[in-house]
C-alpha cells in the first residue's frame, strides 16, 4: 500500500531537507579541524578584510550582558574596500540594524559573524565560503567617523566573543620547558 503525503507536508519536508543539506555542506567544509567543545576550528576563521589587521578598537566585553561594552573589534579600512566572509557559512541576515547596514554569516556550528557597515553583495540564504565577498565598506554608521572602519562581532549562542581570538595562531601562549643544556 502506498501512502501519499499532503502537498503542504511534502513541501515542508522538502524545505527542511534542503536546509539540512545546506547546513551539512557547511559543516563538512569545516570538518576535520575541531578544537575544544564550543570553540570554532581556528583554521576556518580569517579576517573579514584583506591584509594585516589594523585594530582601531579592541573587543571589550561588558561586565554583564546588558551593560555597555564593545562587542567586537573595529578594523581600520577605506570606503569601498571589499569585506569578505571570515568563515564558511550561510548568510542569515543582510539588512539594517540601528541605522547601520549589517551582514551576518552563520557557520556550521551555529556561530554568527556580523560585519558592519557595508553595502551588501549577498542575500539571506546564500552559502558562502570563507573569503567570499559580502559587500563593500560604507560610511553610514561607521564607528570610526570621519574615517572608515569595519566592525566585526562574533556570537556563540547569546554571548559575544573576541573575533581575533578565533584566528589561526591566536590561542593562548604555551611555555615550553628548556632542553637540558640549552
Amino acid at each position: 500500500m502506498t501512502r501519499r503525503l499532503p502537498a503542504a507536508r511534502l513541501a515542508t519536508a522538502l524545505g527542511t531537507a534542503v536546509l539540512l543539506l545546506g547546513l551539512m555542506t557547511v559543516a563538512a567544509a569545516t570538518a576535520g579541524t575541531a578544537g575544544p567543545p564550543g570553540s570554532p576550528p581556528p583554521a576556518t576563521y580569517r579576517l573579514p578584510l584583506t591584509g594585516a589587521a589594523d585594530v582601531v578598537r579592541d573587543f571589550e566585553p561588558p561586565p554583564v550582558r546588558w551593560a555597555a561594552g564593545h562587542r567586537g573589534v573595529d578594523l581600520r579600512s577605506s570606503l569601498g574596500a571589499e569585506v569578505v566572509s571570515p568563515v564558511p557559512g550561510v548568510v542569515t541576515f543582510a539588512g539594517t540594524v540601528g541605522g547601520r547596514p549589517v551582514v551576518t554569516v552563520t557557520d556550521g556550528e551555529g556561530r554568527r559573524s556580523s560585519v558592519e557597515p557595508l553595502a551588501p553583495a549577498v542575500e539571506v540564504g546564500q552559502l558562502v565560503p570563507a573569503g567570499a565577498v559580502l559587500g563593500t565598506v560604507v560610511a553610514e554608521g561607521s564607528h570610526c567617523a570621519p574615517g572608515a572602519c569595519l566592525h566585526w562581532g562574533v556570537r556563540v549562542d547569546d554571548e559575544y566573543v573576541d573575533p581575533l581570538s578565533l584566528l589561526p595562531g591566536a590561542g593562548p601562549a604555551v611555555l615550553l620547558p628548556l632542553e637540558a643544556g640549552g
